[in-house]
């Protein structure tokens, strides 16, 4: 006899009580009872519901779970539930995750390596199909409470699971998948939300065989092989970079475009875009994989044996799914589904691509083309120790140069190039466009920046508070729609510096901006990459709305020669929002 009992709800709104009576009646007797949306004639909120949900633990219950009424659960659902909670009885269990999803990527390299959970990684922790022990549940109510007109419950959820220091994990495959029904919470502008690997037949046990310690999560959004890097630095451990596929390869020394296939080149029942983002997403999978040899974790008291052996159907839904998680935001369903076999022949062909790749003697770092040689000077960086420094650092590193932080401006070396980034510390936030200091053999310039946005950027400035806004649901409000706004992402911010640290402009003073738009252009550029929230004015008698920070110079002095900004808009936004929705909220939610 277990000592653990599990008690369940699921969570619904009455216009989709049938759904979710349907999925009470395919559980077991008992083990789900319908827990109503209290408000349901209030503004849409899946928290409200859910906080219900978690409430409704039984009095002898020593777990709950709580499933969205719009799940299909797969035919060992309860009894691998069961067995993980004996394995874990002090875990979070998320039960699903989505295609496109960090803790996706975590999932598929769970099935490369036999694992049947995954630690969870830095993101929201799926909570459509979630197990918590007792004493959590009753927490996680508590700090929803606090904050109930703030963020998403999978928002708040893994920021709570994370400040409190609660093991959480993901199932390999997943127990539920999504039958859409509609969204009542406003999601449907984010297309089909799927399973990363739901089969419905798996069976259960090895519920011990476990996978954690993951420091690359590679996966396809938005038609881009986008890529999380694990960065601990002294005083911030436990947190991530954002990156692209594309800029992690080529910092660590590989070049996917060696081993790129005909089935890529030529693939017919998809775009170029689709195969080469499915492509090189496996490619830097398998890369990973065997570069940093994951292996699932020994079980508690046993020693190292051989490594469990890989499920082939487990592995082969695992990868099948990269490339339509990358098309759901931008196609329908039918034509995801279209393109899922030639996806997945060439998911399966990155993957071997790159374990083939990370399998080779380690190529020596990527060096600038422009003279450097390993005597060359490193670049020094004041004011490196900040979410944004982190990755300029990154990305001059990753370029070629090498790099040491600062913590106080040095002694004057003109052989030493030093970048100085503390005017981006964004503490107050700067009240004009700021400009850094670049010195240069003996030489200072000024490196003008437009409007800052992206990874590392907090919600500060004006572009990043249009996308905190969007992030939480509220309503965009500008003073002056036809203020004009340069955009510059973090990655363009890092290129520029790149070049000029090599080849210093000619000119004192240079300016770093994307294409100028207008206040409303942005706006409605966030909506379409964030969440398409309502556009208002401000009420009557409001404190004004903050803006664009001033433009500086009458005439924008021109950019570094040879450097344009080429990160797309609404890309740049998207990665903008990620970083906030994961990594700033640490910085600024308090549990």
């Amino acid at each position: 006899m277990t000592p653990y009992r599990l008690s369940g709800a699921v969570m619904t709104h009455p216009r989709r009580r049938p759904a979710a009576e349907r999925l009470a009646h395919s559980a077991p007797p008992g083990a789900l009872r319908v827990v109503m949306d209290p408000d349901p004639a209030g503004k849409p909120s899946v928290l409200r519901t859910a906080l219900c949900a978690w409430e409704a633990i039984e009095d002898d219950a020593t777990h709950h779970l709580v499933v969205q009424d719009d799940m299909i659960l797969s035919d060992s659902f309860f009894a691998r539930a069961r067995q993980a909670i004996a394995r874990m009885p002090e875990a979070a269990l998320a039960l699903f995750a989505l295609w496109d999803s960090r803790n996706g990527a975590a999932v598929r390299f769970g099935a490369l390596t036999g694992a049947r959970w995954v630690a969870a990684v830095n993101e929201y922790f799926p909570c459509v199909a979630i197990i918590l022990p007792r004493a959590v549940a009753a927490g996680f109510v508590d700090f929803g409470r606090r904050h109930l007109d703030s963020w998403p419950d999978d928002i708040l959820m893994g920021r709570y699971l994370h400040a409190r220091g609660i093991p959480s994990y993901v199932s390999v495959p997943s127990l539920a998948e999504h039958e859409d029904h509609g969204s009542i919470s406003g999601n449907a502008f984010r297309g089909p939300r799927r399973s990363v690997c739901f089969l419905p037949g798996d069976v259960p046990g090895r519920e011990e065989l476990r996978l954690s310690g993951l420091r690359v999560l590679p996966f396809a959004k938005n038609g881009v092989a986008q890529c999380a890097v694990r960065a601990d630095t002294p005083g911030h451990p436990g947190h991530w970079l954002h990156l692209d596929c594309a800029q992690y390869l080529a910092g660590v020394g590989a070049d996917p475009e060696r081993h790129l296939p005909a089935i890529v080149r030529m693939a017919e029942d998809t775009s170029p875009e689709a195969a080469h983002a499915t492509w090189l997403t496996a490619f830097t999978m398998g890369w990973v994989h065997r570069r940093d040899g994951l292996r699932c974790d020994p079980p508690a008291g046993s020693a190292d044996g051989p490594p469990p052996g890989t499920d082939p159907a487990v592995l082969a839904e695992a990868l099948a799914t990269i490339g339509p998680g990358g098309l759901s935001h931008r196609q329908s369903e039918e034509r995801i589904a279209e393109q899922r076999a030639a996806l997945a022949r060439i998911a399966r062909a990155g993957l071997t691509a790159g374990q083939e790749a990370g399998a080779l003697p380690r190529p020596a770092r990527r060096r600038p083309a422009a003279p450097a040689s390993p005597e060359a000077p490193p670049v020094q960086v004041l004011g490196a120790a900040t979410p944004l420094g982190e990755h300029v650092v990154r990305g001059l590193a990753d370029a070629g140069h090498r790099v040491i932080p600062l913590t106080r401006r040095p002694a004057a070396d003109p052989a030493a190039p030093l970048l100085d980034l503390t005017p981006l510390t964004f503490s107050p936030p700067p009240p004009r466009t700021p400009g850094l200091r670049l010195t240069v053999g003996g030489r200072e310039f000024t490196l003008l920046l437009g409007d800052l946005y992206g990874p590392g950027c907090p919600p500060d400035g004006f572009i990043g508070r249009l996308v905190w806004d969007a992030l939480r649901s509220y309503p965009l409000t500008l003073d002056d729609p036809a203020a004009t706004v340069r955009p510059l992402h973090t990655r363009d911010l890092v290129g520029a510096l790149a070049g000029v640290v090599r080849t210093p402009p000619a000119a004192p003073v240079a300016g770093l901006a994307g294409a100028p738009v207008t206040a409303a252009a942005l706006a409605e550029a966030v909506r379409g990459a964030v969440r398409p929230v309502p556009l208002t004015a401000p009420a009557p008698g409001a404190p004004p709305v903050p803006g664009p920070p001033a433009a500086g110079p009458a005439s924008w002095p021109p950019p570094p020669p040879g450097w344009q900004a080429v990160t797309d808009l609404r890309h740049g936004l998207h990665t903008h929002a990620q970083w906030l929705a994961y990594e700033g909220i640490h910085l600024t939610l308090e549990v």
